[in-house]
C-alpha cells in the first residue's frame, strides 16, 4: 500500500480555492502634487495607453506635461473627492462592489471563492493582489477587468499586468480572463433600469446621449473592436427601453493628443443639442462600470456646463452602475459563466 501522508517536514498550504480579482482603472492616493505625479507617470507611460515612441513621448511627457498637468489634476480630483473616506470616489465604489460581490459569491459557492479587486494604476496594484490571493489558497483566479466594451488601452493593458505579476512567480496560479461583456443581458437591463429611473419624473430628457471614453480613429482602423462594441452597447440599450431611432445618441469624451479620435466629441455635441432647440438632455456613461473623473467631473461639470452655456436648460447625468443590486447581480452571472468547471 503506497503512502500518500505528507512528511512531517512539508511545507503548510491552506486549502486550494478560487480567487475572483475585480480591476479598475485606478486612482492617486491624494490630490497632492506627487501623488499625481507620480499615478499619471505611470498611466501615461503604458504604451497602451500612449504608443508613441519612447524617444519621442517621454520627454514631452516628463519635462513639459508632468510638470504642469498633477496641478490641473489634482484640482479636478479635489472638486469630487471623498473627503469622508479620504480616497477618491472610484476606490470607495469599488471597495463597495468588492464587499457586495463577495457576500453574493460566498453565499453560492461557500469558503470555497475569494473575492478582492486591484487598480492598474495606483494601489492596490495588481501584482499585490494576485499575490495575496495565491497566499489565501487561490490556484485559481478569475482575473476581471470592470470594462464592459473591450479596448487595447483598458482591458489588453489590465489584463497585461495581471501576466507580468504571473512571470514574477515560482508557483502560478491558473488563471482565467473575462471577456468584453458590452452585449450581457443582465448588463444591458441595469443599464434600461437605471435610465427609467432618471426618466421617472413629470418632464423627462428629450434626448439620451450615451457618451464612452474615446479613443483615436487608427485604434478603430487597426482592429481595436471598442468603437463597434460602443455603438452596439447603445443600439441594445434603445431596444431594451423600446425607444425609437433618434431617441439616443452616441458620442465620445476625453479627448487627449493631436490625433483625430472618434466623435461626435460629447462635449461638442451637447452643445450642438442645446443650439438646436433641445432643451432638456441626460448623459449615461456605460463605459465606466463605476463613477470616477471622467463621469463626476467632465460629464457631471465640464460637459454639463458646455450644454447649458449653449443655451440649453435641463441637464441630468444618470450615474454609473456602481454597486447597484442590478449590476452586482449581472456581474455574478459573469462569473459564474467564466468559473465553470472551477466553482460549483
Amino acid at each position: 500500500m503506497t503512502d500518500t501522508a505528507k512528511p512531517a517536514t512539508h511545507p503548510a498550504f491552506p486549502l486550494a480555492k478560487v480567487g475572483v480579482l475585480i480591476a479598475n482603472l485606478g486612482t492617486p492616493d491624494d490630490t497632492g502634487y506627487w501623488s499625481m505625479r507620480r499615478y499619471l507617470g505611470e498611466f501615461l507611460s503604458d504604451k497602451r495607453v500612449v504608443d508613441y515612441p519612447s524617444w519621442k513621448w517621454q520627454p514631452l511627457l516628463q519635462l513639459i506635461i508632468l510638470s504642469r498637468r498633477p496641478f490641473t489634476s489634482g484640482r479636478a480630483y479635489d472638486s469630487i473627492w471623498n473627503k469622508d473616506t479620504d480616497e477618491s470616489p472610484l476606490l470607495t465604489i469599488t471597495k463597495a462592489q468588492t464587499a457586495k460581490l463577495k457576500t453574493a459569491l460566498t453565499a453560492r459557492f461557500g469558503a470555497q471563492v475569494e473575492v478582492d479587486f486591484c487598480m492598474r494604476y495606483g494601489n492596490p496594484s495588481t501584482e499585490s493582489r494576485i499575490k495575496a490571493l495565491k497566499d489565501r489558497g487561490c490556484e485559481k483566479i478569475l482575473f476581471f477587468p470592470l470594462y464592459p466594451q473591450y479596448a487595447s488601452p483598458t482591458s489588453a493593458t489590465a489584463n497585461d499586468a495581471a501576466f507580468r505579476a504571473l512571470m514574477k512567480m515560482n508557483w502560478q496560479p491558473s488563471i482565467r480572463t473575462v471577456p468584453a461583456y458590452f452585449e450581457h443581458p443582465a448588463y444591458i437591463a441595469a443599464l434600461a433600469n437605471s435610465v427609467r429611473e432618471a426618466y421617472a419624473v413629470d418632464t423627462p430628457p428629450e434626448k439620451l446621449v450615451v457618451s464612452y471614453h474615446g479613443v483615436p480613429e487608427r485604434y478603430r482602423d487597426e482592429g481595436d473592436p471598442y468603437y463597434c462594441q460602443c455603438l452596439k452597447t447603445t443600439r441594445l440599450l434603445r431596444a431594451a427601453l423600446g425607444w425609437p431611432e433618434g431617441a439616443i445618441d452616441s458620442a465620445f469624451q476625453s479627448k487627449f493628443g493631436p490625433e483625430t479620435w472618434v466623435g461626435p466629441a460629447t462635449v461638442e455635441h451637447v452643445a450642438e443639442l442645446a443650439r438646436n432647440g433641445v432643451h432638456k438632455i441626460a448623459v449615461i456613461a456605460p463605459a465606466f462600470a463605476a463613477d470616477c473623473i471622467e463621469t463626476l467631473e467632465e460629464i457631471n461639470e465640464e460637459i454639463g456646463d458646455a450644454f447649458k452655456q449653449a443655451g440649453g436648460q435641463g441637464f441630468t447625468y444618470i450615474p454609473c452602475l456602481n454597486d447597484r443590486e442590478d449590476h452586482i447581480d449581472a456581474l455574478v452571472q459573469i462569473i459564474e459563466t467564466e468559473t465553470q468547471g472551477w466553482l460549483e
